[in-house]
């Protein structure tokens, strides 16, 4: 069933579990992720960047999303815009059925953030979309995100509370060291808890989201390296990072860059076995398949989330 974020996350709340938010992109990235709802028994957040909804298509996307919800209406699904650039995207996400937007104006002041962020929540709550907003910045680099290390800022708990009260929005993504993209951490991952505590403490019935929270798994970048690609060095957020997080209040946690990751080393894997294979279904299929085993572990071993309907 498509539903808004807002009973997800009451219910997550209460229980000390977090949601998985994955990205899509197309087809067999919508089927694998609600597959493995499905079997986890798990609600899910299905959520589109500005260019995966270029790439894609908005119609293309509601409606194979609308066929997900068909085919599990057993499944609570919302489906969120990912890192909202401005108030046109947002609003063109809601006209077009999307349940939950986020609008991202972490790149600006903290007026400025809060003046867009108003804007954006006025016009969801008119039409009962629920808003995510964003502050503090995370470094790294994802589709149209780009930040540098330097510029990466963690969230000020003070700042965290008066950004509430002042935007009305529904849930907010703090920076506390996660990082977008493959390459996160160049030592040993770090993710300071302490301002997470401090920010629940100061909005405890506001729910709190990661971003860059893929665990940028190694079996799967072993298994792209080994098969003919280049991804040196790549590490992500730990499962226990993530565990720890999903019981101390973290209602949201992203995943896109384990997602790239699976279906990458599923078609390298075919593609080096059978250099022959020319049929799309041929080795999209494994790799729709990895991404499901990989959103299942999520839900069922990181995240909390299965037997949660």
């Amino acid at each position: 069933m498509l539903v808004t974020t807002k009973d997800m996350f009451k219910k997550s709340m209460e229980e000390g579990f977090a949601i998985g938010a994955f990205n899509v992109n197309n087809m067999e990235i919508i089927q694998a992720i609600v597959d493995a709802a499905a079997e986890a028994k798990s609600p899910v957040i299905l959520q589109a960047s500005s260019s995966a909804i270029k790439y894609a298509r908005i119609n293309y996307l509601m409606k194979m999303i609308e066929a997900a919800v068909e085919e599990h209406p057993e499944v609570p699904i919302a489906i969120h815009l990912d890192h909202g650039p401005d108030f046109e995207t947002a609003k063109m996400c809601i006209d077009n059925g999307f349940t939950s937007v986020m609008i991202d104006g972490s790149k600006y002041d903290f007026e400025q953030n809060i003046e867009l962020t108003k804007k954006v929540v006025e016009y969801a709550h008119s039409k009962g979309v629920v808003v995510e907003a964003e502050l503090g910045k995370l470094a790294g680099i994802e589709d149209d995100v780009n930040v540098s290390a330097s510029d990466a800022i963690y969230t000020d708990p003070a700042q965290a509370q008066e950004f509430v009260e002042r935007t009305g929005c529904d849930s907010l993504a703090i920076a506390i060291g996660t990082s977008h993209g493959a390459y996160k951490f160049k030592g040993e991952a770090k993710l300071r808890f302490d301002i997470l505590q401090e920010i629940k403490q100061r909005i405890p019935n506001t729910p709190i989201v990661l971003h860059g929270a893929s665990t940028v798994i190694p079996e799967l970048v072993e298994i792209c390296n080994k098969y003919g690609g280049n991804i040196p060095g790549a590490k992500g957020v730990p499962d226990e990072m993530l565990k720890q997080a999903s019981t101390l209040g973290v209602s949201k946690i992203n995943v896109d860059t384990d997602l790239r990751l699976s279906m990458t080393a599923g078609i390298r894997k075919v593609f080096a076995e059978e250099p022959s294979a020319f049929d799309p279904r041929k080795y999209l299929t494994p790799a729709r398949e990895l991404i499901k085993e990989t959103v299942k572990h999520k839900m069922v071993n990181v995240f909390g989330s299965s037997n949660k309907i």
